[in-house]
């Protein structure tokens, strides 16, 4: 690697994480190019030799976020040996908690919209799927029957009650719930949400007998 572009890359990297301070502290919203430019001390235009637009530099702040949540979902998976009931209430309780330490990152996951006729890239959605791995395979140790397009789309329908109520949650409007409230209400969700799909897959087998 060149010295050049040796500093590109380092530059670029500091641009990176300086976006995401500024996200953590102001929000989605108060990300401004200036201001990162003078941060990492670089011309305003020189932010865009780094990375090809404001929507590349959200994605890869928010690349890093999901990489930090997978990895608190991971400790949750492989905290002791939980029935997979169990396993995912604590997937669900460890993504209220992260959103929670990470309100704003976490937030911006979400908010951030690409301008019109762009697709997200593929790196960036590959980065957003590969979470659902931590629900699918709970729910495959629980539903043996169901094919892999069932459990993918009880995957989605499961993370996306977790979330919501997540949302809603840590809303910091008249909405807002308490944090131990919400983690006790999100517990009760999942497991309700569990028994129920497994009450209904028994309730099929015996009508198809």
């Amino acid at each position: 690697m060149t010295k050049a572009l040796e500093r590109r890359e380092k530059l670029r990297a500091a641009l990176i994480q300086a976006a995401e301070q500024m996200i953590a502290e102001r929000g989605l919203a108060g990300l401004k190019t200036r201001d990162l430019a003078r941060e990492i001390g670089c011309a305003n235009g020189a932010v865009y030799n780094l990375v090809a637009d404001v929507d590349e530099l959200i994605l890869r702040v928010g690349s890093r976020t999901l990489l930090r949540l997978d990895e608190t979902l991971t400790l949750a998976t492989n905290a002791g040996e939980p029935s997979p009931r169990e396993s995912l209430v604590r997937i669900a309780l460890a993504y209220c908690d992260f959103a929670a330490e990470n309100l704003q990152l976490w937030r911006a996951l979400f908010e951030h919209r690409m301008e019109t006729g762009k697709l997200v890239p593929d790196w960036s959605v590959h980065d957003q799927m590969q979470l659902f791995r931590h629900i699918y395979q709970p729910l495959a140790a629980l539903f043996p029957g169901r094919s892999p397009e069932e459990l993918g789309i009880t995957a989605r329908s499961l993370f996306s009650a977790v979330h919501g109520m997540a949302a809603l949650g840590l809303e910091r409007k008249l909405v807002a719930v308490p944090l131990p409230a919400l983690r006790k209400e999100i517990t009760g969700l999942v497991r309700a949400m569990i028994d129920g799909l497994i009450a209904h897959d028994v309730k099929g087998a015996a009508a198809a007998d």
